[in-house]
């Protein structure tokens, strides 16, 4: 238990090198090495690693279609997690609060994926996802900013067709 705790940590290590990469604005490398732990990590690893690397991995895409790629798997292994959780004995896998705070955003993410994409409809669908989950946020920085962007987001929507 300690050895994979203590692996955890180091890849949380690489994926937040990461993200800072990608934050200075070299999405380049960001990309490159969130594909080297993406192949590690593979489509059944940690559900905390996956849903934390594709979240950001979306935000280096170039295409749409792939930045929405990444965002579906991003709630994909947050979901997973979610079921999870309801198989522990203690009814809370020990990082199902950390990935409850990302379902707000993990929606809003895909709330302007398919806006992007003038998929409108799935745009209204996930915004009024992340506006349910956003009750879950707490009454901090993040949550604030989380339930600012998804204001934006609506009011965006309201100039699309049909005022969706």
């Amino acid at each position: 238990m300690e050895q994979r705790e203590a692996s955890g940590d180091v890849v949380m290590t690489r994926i937040g090198q990461a993200i800072m990469l990608l934050h200075a604005g070299d999405r380049e490398e960001a990309r490159n090495r969130f594909g080297d732990l993406w192949s590690e990590i593979g489509e059944h690893g940690d559900a905390l690693h996956r849903c934390t690397l594709a979240h950001y991995m979306a935000d280096t895409q170039d295409d749409p279609g792939d930045e929405l790629a990444w965002d579906l798997r991003a709630l994909t292994a947050a979901e997973g997690l979610s079921e999870g959780a309801a198989r522990e004995p203690s009814g809370e896998h020990p990082d199902a609060s950390a990935v409850r705070a990302f379902i707000p955003s993990l929606h809003l993410n895909l709330a302007a994926d398919y806006l992007k994409l003038q998929r409108f409809e799935a745009a209204r669908l996930h915004l009024d996802r992340a506006w349910d989950a956003a009750g879950t946020l707490e009454r901090d920085d993040y949550g604030g900013s989380v339930r600012a962007a998804i204001g934006r987001m609506e009011q965006r929507l309201r100039g699309g067709p049909g005022g969706l």
